[in-house]
C-alpha cells in the first residue's frame, strides 16, 4: 500500500496542492509541503527563535524554553497527532515551524507593548505578523518577497485556530484581508485538519513545558500541583509506581505522562468529532461546523484549572513581572526613538521608516523590532541609551 493510499480521505495531499502564488517548477526531491518546510527552517525568522522568550527571557537559563525549542516540540506533537489520524505529517510540522515565527522578542510582553505603541496606526498581533513574515518580510529570493509557500501552507498559517473572517475588521489585520484579495485564503472557514494538529499541538506543549519550566525556576514544587486536575493524580501515580525517584524524575516522568494523556484525550475526541459530524473529504473538514481536532470537554475543564494555577503562580509571578516590566520599557523607548529619529536604525530599516507618513513609518519601526531577539533588543537599547555602549564605530 502507497503512503496515499493509506491516508485518510479528508487528510490533505501534497499532489493535490492549490500550489503557489508565485508559480515555481516541482521540487525532484520534495513534495509541496516538505519544499515549505525547508524554507521555514532556513529562514532568518526561523533562526532567531532561538533567542526569543517563551516565558523566561532567553538569557535567565540554559534549559528554560524559548520560541525555538517550543516551535520543535510542537512539531513533533503535530506530527504524531498527523500520524495517528492518518494525516498528512509534513503539512501538520510545517504549519507548526512557522505558527510563532511573527511573535517579537520578550514574548507577550513585547507583543502587548508593540499592540500599545501600535495601536493610532494599525496595531500589532503577532499571528498577522507571522503571515507578513511568511508572505513579505523574508527576503532570500529574487523572483518575490516572502517565501511563496502553498496555499495549504499559508492557510494555515493563518487559520489554524479557525475561522478569521469576523477579525478583517480590526486594522492589524488588514494585511492579510488586502493578500485575500489577490489569492483567495477562504478566511470564513476552517483550515485543513493538519493545520488543527498544529494549533492544539501547541497547546499541548506549552501547557507541559510551562510545568517543567516554573519547577526548575522555583516558582512552585511537584507538591503544589497535587492537588490540580489530571496533573495532580499523575503525580501521585507516578510516585506510587516509582517510591524510590528523586524529584527531578518524577517531574519529567509526571509530563511525559501528561502529554501521553493530553494526545489520547485528542485522539479520542477527534476521532469521535470526525464520526459524528459525517466527515469524509477535505471540503467536510473546511466546511464543518466546529473545529474537528479538539480536546475533550472534561480535558478542557482540567487544562482550564492547571492554566488558571500557572497565571497566577508563573505567568504573573513577581520575577516574571519584573522581566515583562523591563521588557516593555525597552520595546516603548526604542519604538518612540525610532520613530522621531529613524536615521538611527540600520541603513536598510532606516530607509524603510524615512516615509513622512506615520503608518509606512511605524510599520517599519514596529517589523524591525519584532524581528529583533532578546539579546539583540537589550544590546540595541544599551548602544542607543547608554553614551558609552553606543560608541561602537
Amino acid at each position: 500500500m502507497s503512503q496515499t493510499d493509506a491516508r485518510a480521505p479528508y487528510a490533505e495531499l501534497a499532489a493535490n496542492s492549490r500550489g503557489r502564488l508565485f508559480p515555481e517548477p516541482p521540487s525532484r526531491t520534495r513534495n509541496a509541503f516538505a519544499r515549505d518546510r525547508d524554507r521555514i527552517i532556513h529562514s532568518t525568522a526561523f533562526r532567531r527563535l532561538k533567542e526569543k522568550t517563551q516565558v523566561f527571557v532567553a538569557h535567565e537559563g540554559d534549559h528554560f524554553r524559548t520560541r525555538l525549542t517550543h516551535s520543535l516540540e510542537v512539531s513533533q506533537i503535530a506530527r504524531s497527532l498527523a500520524h495517528a489520524l492518518r494525516l498528512d505529517e509534513d503539512l501538520a510540522e510545517t504549519v507548526a515551524l512557522a505558527h510563532d515565527l511573527g511573535h517579537p522578542p520578550f514574548g507577550h510582553a513585547g507583543e502587548d507593548e508593540l499592540q500599545l505603541q501600535m495601536e493610532p496606526w494599525g496595531g500589532f498581533d503577532h499571528n498577522v505578523q507571522t503571515f507578513r513574515v511568511v508572505t513579505k518580510l523574508e527576503t532570500r529570493y529574487p523572483e518575490f518577497d516572502g517565501l511563496n509557500l502553498s496555499w495549504e501552507t499559508v492557510e494555515g498559517v493563518v487559520k489554524h485556530n479557525g475561522p478569521v473572517s469576523h477579525m478583517l475588521d480590526q486594522p492589524s489585520w488588514r494585511a492579510i484581508a488586502d493578500y485575500a484579495r489577490d489569492w483567495d485564503l477562504r478566511l470564513d472557514s476552517f483550515a485543513s485538519l493538519e493545520a488543527q494538529c498544529a494549533a492544539i499541538a501547541d497547546d499541548i506543549a506549552y501547557n507541559n513545558h510551562d510545568v517543567d519550566d516554573g519547577i526548575q525556576a522555583g516558582l512552585f514544587t511537584l507538591a503544589d500541583l497535587t492537588d490540580i486536575p489530571m496533573i495532580g493524580p499523575i503525580i501521585r501515580q507516578t510516585r506510587k509506581d516509582w517510591p524510590d525517584l528523586n524529584e527531578r524524575m518524577i517531574r519529567l516522568e509526571a509530563v511525559r505522562r501528561m502529554i501521553g494523556a493530553m494526545v489520547e484525550d485528542v485522539l479520542t475526541e477527534t476521532e469521535r468529532r470526525l464520526a459524528e459530524d459525517g466527515i469524509r473529504s477535505v471540503e467536510d473538514v473546511r466546511t464543518a461546523r466546529r473545529t474537528l481536532v479538539q480536546f475533550s470537554d472534561p480535558m478542557l475543564a482540567d487544562l482550564g484549572v492547571l492554566r488558571k494555577f500557572l497565571f497566577d503562580r508563573m505567568y504573573r509571578h513577581y520575577r516574571v513581572n519584573r522581566t515583562r516590566s523591563q521588557a516593555r520599557r525597552i520595546l516603548a523607548e526604542m519604538f518612540q526613538l525610532f520613530m522621531a529619529e529613524p536615521e538611527v536604525m540600520p541603513t536598510e530599516w532606516g530607509a524603510r521608516a524615512a516615509s513622512e507618513d506615520p503608518h509606512k513609518r511605524s510599520r517599519a519601526v514596529c517589523d524591525y523590532i519584532a524581528g529583533m531577539t532578546d539579546r539583540y533588543a537589550v544590546s540595541e537599547h544599551r548602544k542607543l541609551f547608554n553614551l558609552d555602549a553606543g560608541i561602537d564605530l
